[in-house]
């Protein structure tokens, strides 16, 4: 049995900086037509000149590959002419609550008193990306975060909004509520809930913020991404670490997919009888929502077997050790003229 895909885009990734940069970055740009790289760098990615490097920096990475770095920048108080001259290199402006999670610390603190920035792009069209939590209850953050949500989609109704990594049924909720809503959702978030993680011995290499939640929290996300929810796409959240930050007293958030997504989402897919949807999922979702025109590639799974190696350089992969059903055979970039 094979699937073949057209396009795929993984819509939120940690490609870090430096030699994690060169490590991470061809994994997922073998595989993908192109992504949206998060900027929670050190410093962080929030001026143009940052953007510039920075991307110059991915592309340096992921040379030679058919791959389109969909670059971000990180929210803070922006004038309007900063806005106009970054827009034609960006697919939006990413937005963190303060120290809500890796190297977010310079994020924003109340949300209301960015409202004149919020104005601003939408007035010239910027998406904006949101990491969705409090700093309530950490099984709550992500619900509490709703009303916030609200708040920005009712205020400006024409700003597109992407709730980022979603995790629960009551964003599930707000995404019906708005037109001008749509959603990421990982791959493990789709599989794993917080069991997995601290339910016998605590598992780090599944931890992550959000943090993995209920089980009807995960059955519901699954439902809507099987269902072919249209606003729902995927968005990896692959956020590699290093085996000494993980594995560790104090270890850092975040789960590395990036190699295993596509087997990983089509072994999912074809246990659930959906493996028709996997496209809008993988791409067509993505490319409706951020008015994309990814470079064209076809990618070709076939159901044979791959075991997921135990690192790669020095990132443990999730489920390292593990055996997918599925794997990743043919990459072809079609160049058109």
């Amino acid at each position: 049995m094979t699937i073949t895909l057209r396009s795929p885009l993984d819509m939120h990734i940690h490609f870090r900086q430096d030699n994690m940069l060169r490590v991470v970055a061809p994994l997922t740009a073998a595989h993908f037509a192109g992504g949206v790289v998060m900027p929670n760098l050190i410093p962080p990615v929030n001026t143009l000149e940052a953007l510039h490097r920075y991307t110059g920096e991915v592309n340096a990475a992921t040379y030679g590959y058919a791959f389109a770095p969909y670059m971000t920048l990180f929210f803070r108080d922006y004038s309007r002419e900063e806005l106009e001259a970054a827009k034609p290199h960006i697919i939006g402006i990413k937005l963190y609550p303060a120290g809500a999670t890796t190297n977010s610390e310079a994020g924003v603190r109340e949300i209301s008193a960015m409202d004149h920035v919020f104005a601003e792009m939408e007035s010239l069209d910027i998406p904006l990306l949101v990491h969705g939590e409090t700093h309530g209850f950490v099984m709550d953050r992500e619900r509490e975060f709703c009303e916030v949500y609200r708040y920005l989609a009712r205020t400006f109704p024409r700003l597109r909004i992407t709730m980022e990594h979603i995790t629960t049924r009551d964003a599930l909720d707000v995404l019906e509520e708005f037109d001008n809503v749509a959603a990421t959702v990982t791959a493990h978030h789709l599989v794993i809930t917080l069991d997995d993680v601290v339910g016998g011995l605590m598992n780090p290499h599944l931890f992550c913020k959000p943090i993995a939640k209920r089980p009807e929290d995960r059955d519901a996300l699954l439902a809507a991404a099987l269902q072919v929810h249209p606003k729902i796409m995927l968005g990896s959240d692959s956020a590699p670490h290093p085996v000494d930050k993980k594995e560790c007293p104090g270890c850092a958030a975040g789960v590395f997919t990036a190699p295993i997504l596509l087997p990983l989402l089509a072994d999912l897919f074809e246990r659930h009888g959906a493996l028709d949807k996997l496209q809008q999922f993988v791409s067509d979702n993505a490319i409706r929502h951020y008015r994309l025109t990814p470079p064209s590639t076809t990618v070709t799974l076939e159901r044979t077997p791959m075991t997921i190696p135990p690192s790669y350089g020095d990132v443990v992969p999730m489920w390292a050790g593990r055996q997918l059903p599925w794997s990743v055979t043919n990459v072809e970039a079609h160049h058109t003229s």
